[in-house]
């Protein structure tokens, strides 16, 4: 169990603390939702949670394989509905594997990466309501 505080600021500003480490984070409403864009937005947070989440639980596996991600890169889309209610509708995730990663793992190591990538605590905790495709680039 981990502890997260949150404070409202007003104007649609929050202030969050991960109890454990005391790391502290802001969030703010978006522009298109009446708010000022001005820190991560509690949805973006949704699409920032599922990329890291991925790259971390890759990481892991990586480590088990002797093998490093560093520069490995994660790009979310998020697609939030165009109907009401506001919702996310879609997290587009792209990960770009770098050329020399790319040439050392074999496509048995690249599968597992990619299923390990695929039932992330994140992956498996969104709705099926949420289209979430998702797209390995191995650059070589």
């Amino acid at each position: 169990m981990v502890d997260i505080f949150i404070t409202y600021e007003g104007d649609l500003h929050c202030n969050a603390t991960h109890g454990p480490s005391q790391a502290r984070l802001e969030t703010d409403a978006p522009v298109d939702n009446h708010g000022r864009g001005a820190a991560f937005s509690p949805t973006d947070l949704l699409a920032t949670a599922l990329g890291t989440c991925m790259i971390t639980v890759m990481g892991i596996l990586a480590q088990e394989l002797a093998l490093s991600l560093g520069g490995t890169t994660v790009h979310v889309k998020k697609h939030m509905t165009a109907a009401p209610p506001r919702r996310v509708a879609r997290l587009g995730v792209k990960v770009v594997f770098p050329a020399e990663l790319a040439a050392k793992v074999e496509a048995d190591a690249r599968q597992r990466l990619e299923h390990r990538a695929n039932t992330c605590p994140v992956r498996l905790s969104l709705l099926d309501g949420i289209d979430v495709p998702i797209e390995y680039v191995w650059t070589s």
